[in-house]
């Protein structure tokens, strides 16, 4: 009850931006949102930067990926990248409902919430999970589409070193097998749409690693829908 108390009176005192420090204003205001997250055209299928009236990449047209979409807020970089390491790494998940409503504002990203049967957040391995004290997937998963996310379905069955310093090949090569449907449960994957959520997407090794063993248990389509997208090929 105080907790809930304490957290009303928080919504009701003016804050500070973020970013730019206008005051009074929300965590975001409207003016930094205007000027940081405006839409892009993205590839249908990897969500990389193309050009107006193009749908796919070069790369997706000549080995198309697992995903069958990806959709992305904003690119990964200023003043993203330092909000979103807040988030993760600095244990201030209330950035979750500020994330969420900018994913659920990017074009396409409503339908494919509307038309999916099933919303599964990247699961962590257990000792990522241990150091943040939460999985900030899972986070925004539950805002985007509350009741229906399913957080044990996709499975991290390894644990893998951190992609920082991979280049895309080490990406792809570390997260091979890193994911599984649970099997007991597999035949609820089978000829469903699914949705994947991720905070950011760099390579997207992890995403079509978990779209793969989602496809392989028989599932009809996959999208990806992510916060952030870095802007190089090759990350």
């Amino acid at each position: 009850m105080l907790q809930r108390l304490i957290a009303g009176v928080e919504r009701a005192l003016p804050g500070q931006c973020a970013v730019c420090r206008a005051w009074p204003a929300q965590s975001l205001c409207e003016s930094c949102v205007a000027r940081f997250a405006q839409p892009r055209p993205r590839c249908i299928r990897c969500a990389l930067p193309v050009g107006p009236g193009v749908a796919q990449c070069g790369r997706c047209l000549a080995h198309p990926p697992p995903l069958d979409a990806c959709y992305a807020a904003v690119i990964y970089d200023y003043p993203w990248s330092a909000l979103i390491a807040q988030y993760k790494f600095n244990g201030q998940a209330g950035w979750a409902r500020v994330f969420a409503t900018l994913m659920r504002s990017t074009p396409w990203v409503e339908p494919a919430l509307e038309d999916a049967d099933l919303v599964l957040p990247m699961p962590l391995a257990p000792e990522r999970l241990s150091e943040r004290g939460f999985n900030q997937s899972l986070q925004l998963a539950r805002l985007l589409a509350p009741g229906r996310v399913d957080a044990r379905l996709l499975l991290r069955i390894r644990h893998t070193p951190a992609q920082a310093a991979l280049d895309r090949r080490g990406r792809l090569a570390n997260v091979k097998g890193a994911f599984a449907v649970d099997p007991l449960r597999a035949h609820e994957a089978q000829g469903k749409r699914i949705v994947l959520v991720d905070d950011v997407m760099t390579s997207g090794a992890s995403l079509h690693s978990a779209a793969q063993a989602l496809k392989d248990a028989g599932a009809e389509n996959v999208t990806a829908i992510v916060l952030a997208r870095t802007d190089e090929p090759g990350a």
